[in-house]
Order: structure tokens, then C-alpha cells, then sequence
């Protein structure tokens, strides 16, 4: 069977980069990139996030789990604070890596039981893959396990109930909980069927499996609710009002048909390296985490120094999805492919004709389809424009350079939307030279696979960079010992 270029990534930097589990030695390894990311990854594409790209929870995985390496490991740093514990100071003399190695492992196994119950038999594995006990459940504060679970179980105690509707239970509901469902009583203006406002979101109908179909639903818009790390409220973010996506607005008509045509254009114009590319940052672990692995890996970092990087780039992403979402729900504004249809109805229009089509120049318009699958939520600011521009910002501040340096071979025919024809020949996506380019890129590939406007993606960015480097500061206070106490529950 052919593999996926998304499976091929996740074998290149991670399984390649390591051993398997059962070969890992603690006193050498890096375990959250040896044993943790091998086991997790697998489940956040299959039980968060089937195909990767819908992000607000899978960046609320990586966080969570990720917060929990920097808080098991703090007590064996010489200043560091835990975010949601002070579990006091080890000699220096325990700060070695198979201590590390551990907090992180059982710190791990207590989040990972909080996000993914159902998974316990695989997260039991895990900690046995090491050789280590999973029913230790002992909280001495002069044991790595220990250490690791009190960490762990601070993460969860706080973060069930930030906001974000874990537990399914906000708004009183006391029977058939859905976690993660909406409690804020969002709207649509539009059905999927009638786009009564032309500047407002309109769910795509989504098709399942043969015959069967889905209305979108508006992801998680709870998360412009949830508690941040490093800033208090998202009311002091704003982006500009996004004039072009009304036509009845101050810049009119031709700015909203400008805009559709820009994505029409680009449609028409991807090769296999834009299709690859889109494909590559709309999957925020192939893209997002794994460029913070290569980073880490490149320049030679310690194990703490990873997990420090780590967990600074998803905290600025999720700080950034807050602030996004709340934007988003504020301005609720069309996607292309219902301002696509509005304005050319059935009327052909030149632009990718679908998989393994090519460009046609007799493509009915209501018939048109954006190269990536839209997401579940209205269009403006850009989502992953922000992620990348928030990623990179907080990467730069930490590493003190600009430098990336990262490129990604694609297999001939690993594309996901159309595998066995995309790409032609083998090709390398980059080389990213450095943060800024790969930023840049991020947010272009957005257009190309056509879920998203020039606009978006020009607000989502400096947004991005400004929650980067709000995190980055809040993470140094942290590093450094200077941050105010633990929050409670």
C-alpha cells in the first residue's frame, strides 16, 4: 500500500530520528521525542483529528502534554517554576537524564488519561515499552515518578475546566455529555443550503462515505472562552474589519470579487509543490511540531532546553487559537467557496477540476472545491497564518536567531488529497532558510489550497507574532523563577 506523505513525515522525523521504544535507554534518550511523540501522534490523527488539520484540539493536546515535561522537570532545573505546580528543588546532582526522562514519562501518562481515556491500555504500553511501573502512582517530590505525577495531575486539575468544555458537563449538563460541545450558543447567519448574507460563514455540506453527508458545524467557538497562559483576556486583541468579504460594504463589490478571483487564480495555478505545501501546513503536527523537532535536533539542544522549546512554541499556539477564535466569531465571515458561488452561480470558471484533474477551463462555479478540505469554522483571521506567525516568533525569541534551515523530501505520490498522481517526481518542500521564511509560506499556503483570503491571512499574522512573543515572556518568567504563584483550579 501505498504511504501518505503525512505517514512518510511522521517516520522521517521521528521514527528515523529514533529508536524503537523497546531499545530506548533513559540514562541516553530523549523520551518525549523517542517514546512519547511515537506512541501519541498515531492518536491525535486518529481520535483528535482524523486527518491532522482541524486544530484547536490538537493544539490543546500537544500543550497539555507538553506543559507537563516542563513542570515535571522544573524542580531539576536550578530557577525553573512549574506553570501549575511548585514542587520545590532537587539537588543538581538528580538533574540527570534519566530523571528527566522519567517526570516526563509518568507526567505524560497522568494527561494523557485526562484527554484520552480510552487509550489507557495504549498509554499502560507506553510506560512499559521503558520498563516503568504505569500503576506507580506515588507523589514524592524526591522520586522523577513522583514528581512526574503530582505535574501531571496539577495540568489536569486546572485544565478540565479552563474553558474549554473537556469534561462536556458547562452549561449544567448533566446527562449525555458531549465533550468539547458548544455551551456559548453560536449561529450560523447562513445555512448550508440558502446564503442569505454573502458576507457571513455558511457551513459546507461535507460529504462522510458514499451517500452519506454532514453539515459543518462551528468547531469549538468555546475556545475564545478558555483561559490563556500568558495574557489574562482576548478582548485586548483586535484585527481590522474584513471589508473585502462584504460586497455590500465600504470597499464593495469589486474588492469581494478581487479577493475570489485571487483564490480562483491561485486554484488555477498550483503545482505539486503548492498542493504539497498546503497539504504539509494544513497538518499543524507535520508542520508546527515537527519543525520545533528538527530545530531542537539541529542545533544539538539538551533535553531540557527541547522540552523548553517545545512547550513555549504550542503555548504560544494555543494562546493564539484563543484569540483567533474569539476574532473569528466576532466577525463570522464567507469562506471562498460560498463567495465563489455567489458570484459566478453556474457559470464556468477556470481552476482545479478535483483530484487528478488538473486545471479545467469549463469548471461550473457552484461546482467548484478548494484543494484542501475547508474547516469548521468561519473564514477571518487565518488560523494556521497565526499558528506559524506565533511558532515562529516564539522559536525565534528562544533560540536568539532567525536561522531554520529545515527542508522536507516528498515521495513521488504521497499526497493525501491525491494520492498516486501527486507529486509527479519526488520533490523537496523548502528549503526554509529560516523562521521567517517558513512563516511566510504557512500563511500562503492558505490561499493556494483556497479556504482562505489574502485578508486572513494578512490578520492573522502580525496577531500570530504578537501572542509569540507574549508567550515567550511568559515562559523566560517561568525559566527564570520569577513568576507569579500557581494558579488554583
Amino acid at each position: 500500500m501505498r504511504r501518505s506523505f503525512s505517514s512518510l513525515l511522521v517516520c522521517a522525523l521521528v521514527c528515523a530520528i529514533a529508536p524503537r521504544a523497546s531499545a530506548v535507554d533513559l540514562d541516553t534518550a530523549n523520551a518525549p521525542i523517542e517514546v512519547v511523540i511515537p506512541a501519541v501522534v498515531p492518536f491525535i490523527f486518529s481520535d483528535i483529528a482524523p486527518s491532522g488539520m482541524d486544530a484547536t484540539l490538537v493544539v490543546r493536546a500537544t500543550t497539555l502534554i507538553t506543559n507537563s515535561w516542563f513542570d515535571a522537570t522544573a524542580p531539576y532545573h536550578p530557577t525553573a517554576q512549574g506553570v501549575y505546580s511548585r514542587l520545590g528543588r532537587r539537588p543538581a546532582n538528580e538533574n540527570t537524564t534519566r530523571n528527566l526522562n522519567i517526570a516526563c514519562l509518568y507526567a505524560s501518562y497522568r494527561v494523557l488519561n485526562s484527554i484520552l481515556p480510552k487509550r489507557n491500555p495504549e498509554w499502560r504500553a507506553m510506560l512499559q515499552s521503558v520498563g516503568l511501573d504505569p500503576d506507580d502512582s506515588s507523589e514524592s517530590t524526591s522520586s522523577p515518578a513522583g514528581l512526574g505525577n503530582l505535574a501531571g495531575k496539577a495540568i489536569v486539575a486546572f485544565r478540565e475546566r479552563d474553558g474549554m468544555n473537556q469534561l462536556g458537563d458547562e452549561g449544567r449538563v448533566k446527562y449525555n455529555r458531549i465533550p468539547y460541545s458548544d455551551y456559548t450558543g453560536y449561529e450560523p447567519a447562513n445555512t448550508a443550503y440558502d446564503l442569505r448574507d454573502p458576507s457571513r460563514w455558511q457551513p459546507r455540506v461535507v460529504p462522510v462515505r458514499n451517500g452519506i453527508f454532514r453539515v459543518q458545524q462551528f468547531v469549538t467557538p468555546q475556545y475564545a472562552e478558555t483561559k490563556p497562559y500568558s495574557y489574562n483576556t482576548p478582548n485586548r486583541f483586535q484585527t481590522p474589519r474584513p471589508d473585502a468579504s462584504n460586497p455590500r460594504g465600504p470597499r464593495g463589490h469589486q474588492a469581494y470579487k478581487a479577493q475570489a478571483d485571487e483564490v480562483l487564480m491561485a486554484s488555477a495555478n498550483l503545482t505539486d509543490h503548492k498542493k504539497l505545501m498546503a497539504e504539509m501546513f494544513d497538518n499543524k503536527i507535520n508542520s508546527l511540531g515537527f519543525s520545533a523537532v528538527f530545530a531542537a535536533l539541529s542545533r544539538g539542544l539538551s533535553l531540557m532546553e527541547f522540552i523548553h522549546l517545545d512547550f513555549l512554541t504550542n503555548l504560544a499556539a494555543f494562546d493564539t487559537g484563543i484569540a483567533v477564535w474569539k476574532e473569528k466569531a466576532r466577525w463570522d465571515a464567507v469562506r471562498p467557496f460560498s463567495a465563489i458561488q455567489y458570484l459566478y452561480g453556474n457559470r464556468p470558471v477556470t481552476a482545479w477540476g478535483g483530484p487528478g484533474k488538473g486545471t479545467v477551463n469549463d469548471l461550473p462555479a457552484n461546482q467548484w472545491k478548494e484543494y484542501l478540505n475547508v474547516a469548521d469554522h468561519p473564514e477571518y483571521p487565518s488560523g494556521s497564518a497565526a499558528f506559524c506567525a506565533a511558532h515562529a516568533q516564539s522559536a525565534r525569541r528562544f533560540l536568539g536567531s532567525d536561522q531554520l534551515n529545515w527542508s522536507v523530501p516528498v515521495p513521488k505520490g504521497s499526497s493525501i488529497i491525491e494520492p498516486g498522481v501527486t507529486p509527479a517526481n519526488d520533490i523537496v518542500l523548502g528549503p526554509w532558510p529560516t523562521w521567517t521564511a517558513f512563516e511566510q509560506d504557512c500563511g500562503m499556503s492558505r490561499l493556494w489550497g483556497g479556504v482562505h483570503f489574502r485578508d486572513a491571512i494578512e490578520a492573522g499574522t502580525p496577531l500570530g507574532r504578537e501572542i509569540g512573543n507574549l508567550a515567550y515572556e511568559f515562559l523566560k518568567r517561568h525559566i527564570d523563577g520569577n513568576a507569579p504563584p500557581a494558579p488554583t483550579p
